[in-house]
């Protein structure tokens, strides 16, 4: 009797551990598959081309700018708060697989609660997280564009990436068309639009009591910016922008960028300084029927890399933004 059941039972085992083994790697290779398809799109964006294993590396950084502001740095747009009696205003998500760090390091600043979360504009490196805190309580607030593409996809063809709608509870639930202002924490905050600059739904941020602006991505500080031209954006509408923000600039104004280090008025000029050369130089190679592989290949920008083009984006990527903002 010992004898028939045991090749039996052995192979029953046998079998049992490689159907696991198979459903095990099988498993492994799907999460591994799906993870990685998502932090592509991200990635694309990114200066670090973060991949998804490695947001366990990203350490999230308070700066204390003044008083009861804050800049967080970690990957994805830069965050800035405003922390009080109040409860705490969050500008920015980040990224989703950061939220529990981003949390954390907020905890260690305050006890209160994320009452309100507030997108500069609808990109996927800024409102990553929006779900995660949502899901806590915050209530987050968006120009009304940004509302309107979040709820389509979109493809960035020159940084490759695909972006998926959006969840509903990652939605802006008020919106703004111009201006907003806040009475928070004792700081007067004023918002408003600068309409096809970046995107078609970039806010500004001015904290006037404390001089102090989170300028969304209409400031990446030291680098070439992406620009969302399929929406609207384009390079004149990122300098007709900052001519909005200079007037509430001083010497001492501290500005709290999309991507880059803290920045002051000085940086901000140069970096405009930038696109006004760069806009020209192409404006007046399309004037002369170059195509945009002409461009690319004259190599136009070679003057400017060593100090623009470490960043986000580089020569090529930056110049096929600016021809096609141009070009529509």
């Amino acid at each position: 009797m010992f004898k028939k059941r045991f090749p039996f039972n052995y192979i029953s085992y046998f079998l049992l551990i490689v159907s696991s083994l198979i459903i095990l790697l099988w498993g492994k290779n799907v999460i591994a598959f799906n993870t990685t398809s998502q932090t592509n799109s991200h990635s694309s964006i990114e200066h670090h081309h973060v991949a998804q294993g490695d947001f366990d590396q990203i350490e999230i950084k308070a700066n204390l700018l003044k008083n009861n502001i804050y800049m967080l740095e970690g990957e994805g747009g830069n965050i800035g708060l405003s922390v009080g009696n109040d409860g705490i205003l969050m500008i920015d998500s980040q990224f989703a697989p950061l939220s529990a760090k981003i949390k954390s390091s907020i905890e260690g600043i305050s006890n209160q609660p994320i009452r309100y979360l507030f997108n500069t504009h609808y990109h996927f490196d800024h409102t990553g997280g929006n779900e995660n805190f949502a899901n806590q309580g915050a209530l987050i607030i968006g120009h009304e564009n940004m509302r309107k593409q979040m709820k389509v996809p979109h493809s960035y063809t020159v940084i490759g990436a695909d972006i998926p709608v959006s969840p509903d509870i990652a939605l802006p639930k008020i919106t703004v068309n111009e201006t907003i202002n806040f009475y928070f924490n004792g700081n007067e905050i004023r918002g408003f639009h600068a309409p096809f600059a970046h995107t078609d739904g970039d806010i500004v941020l001015h904290f006037v009591d404390q001089n102090i602006i989170h300028t969304g991505d209409l400031f990446f500080n030291g680098m070439y910016p992406f620009i969302d031209t399929e929406v609207g954006g384009s390079v004149d509408g990122m300098i007709a922008g900052i001519d909005k923000i200079l007037p509430l600039c001083d010497d001492q104004t501290i500005l709290i960028p999309g991507h880059g280090k803290v920045g002051n008025k000085q940086e901000l000029i140069a970096f405009q300084e930038m696109l006004k050369i760069v806009n020209q130089r192409v404006k007046d190679s399309i004037e002369q029927n170059m195509t945009l592989d002409e461009l690319i290949d004259k190599k136009i920008l070679a003057d400017l890399d060593d100090t623009w083009g470490k960043g986000v984006l580089n020569e090529k990527q930056f110049l096929t933004i600016t021809y096609q903002g141009i070009k529509k």
